[in-house]
């Protein structure tokens, strides 16, 4: 589903959208901007990841995850 929404741009900006669409960069504007927003909020959602990531004590989550495979391992039938 799509929906309309009113933009507002400075000149420049909608000067160097429009010479993009004349070199059929993009077919029109409504699609320069939707893959615009689009990167971008893709970019932002990538770089609050990697925020959170960073916020991991790499040491806790090694001891986590060889608690879980030791766990796991002593479950396993002896072949």
């Amino acid at each position: 589903m799509r929906s309309k929404v009113a933009i507002s741009l400075d000149e420049t900006t909608l000067d160097r959208l429009d010479r993009l669409v004349r070199q059929r960069v993009f077919p029109n504007r409504s699609q320069a901007i939707q893959e615009a927003v689009s990167e971008k909020l893709q970019r932002l959602e990538r770089s609050r990841l990697a925020r959170e990531c960073a916020k991991l004590d790499p040491g806790f989550e090694k001891a986590m995850a060889e608690e879980g495979l030791s766990q796991e391992l002593a479950e396993w039938p002896e072949y």
